[in-house]
């Protein structure tokens, strides 16, 4: 076991966990079950957190190379509960079937927001390329991230 030191969805944490864990096994198995497991090798997206404001797979990096670092789960953004607009954005463009694509698509529009309030459609486009979804197609998806920076544009005063 090697000890995993980070802030995650902004608290401190302290973990005993096995050497050559992988980042989303080391978050789902204390409780931050959003992050999904998919390919497990870097192809789908739906394992995405953000690291230092970065979206990263998780599955294919080690916890210890993220320990001491400020990581972002789906947990961190919204919740049922308190959503947040990109997560709305997503619903009410239809962009959400199964869902389980959804949480490193929300973790990716988040990223790309946060770098640039204004994008474009080939900037949305750039964003969800490394998400793989097989059920909504990626218009709708698109759609959500366009809603998305609408509104949050418009909370923040800018629109």
């Amino acid at each position: 076991m090697i000890q995993f030191e980070a802030t995650v969805n902004g608290r401190p944490v302290r973990w005993d966990i096995p050497a050559g864990e992988f980042l989303t096994e080391t978050l789902r198995s204390h409780g931050l079950i959003g992050t999904k497991r998919g390919c497990e090798s870097g192809d789908c997206g739906a394992c995405a957190v953000l690291l230092d404001g970065v979206e990263v797979n998780s599955c294919v990096l080690l916890a210890a190379q993220a320990s001491g670092h400020d990581i972002v789960t789906i947990e961190g953004i919204g919740d049922a509960r308190a959503p947040h607009p990109i997560q709305e954005a997503f619903v009410d463009a239809g962009a959400v079937q199964c869902g389980f694509c959804t949480p490193g698509m929300v973790v990716a529009t988040h990223a790309l927001l946060a770098d640039n309030a204004a994008p474009t459609r080939d900037d949305a486009r750039h964003a969800l390329a490394g998400h793989l979804c097989r059920c909504t197609g990626y218009v709708k998806c698109l759609d959500a991230v366009e809603l998305a920076a609408e509104r949050t544009a418009a909370a923040k005063g800018g629109a």
